[in-house]
């Protein structure tokens, strides 16, 4: 098992952890792992990719329909070509 440290927790927050733990009979210690297990499980694997922004505006917008754009065609460019002699 690993050990965890965490410091800096703010005195609200340690003492509704005391009380939560007490309410339901186990030490702070126990407590603490309990509400991080909950944590962990119920929030999204980190394992699964997350979505990116273009598949989520595109799923967004798919009932709307596409746009068709018309794709110029291309043209061949004024300036002269380059050398590297």
């Amino acid at each position: 098992m690993a050990t965890l440290t965490i410091r800096n927790v703010d005195e609200t927050v340690k003492r509704r952890l005391q009380v939560r733990a007490a309410l339901n009979g186990r030490s702070m210690e126990a407590e603490a792992r309990e509400a991080l297990a909950e944590f962990v499980v119920s929030s999204p694997a980190s394992d699964e990719p997350e979505e990116d922004l273009g598949t989520a505006i595109r799923k967004r917008f798919a009932a709307l329909g596409g746009v068709e754009l018309e794709i110029p065609p291309r043209r061949a460019s004024t300036r002269p070509i380059p050398t590297f002699d």
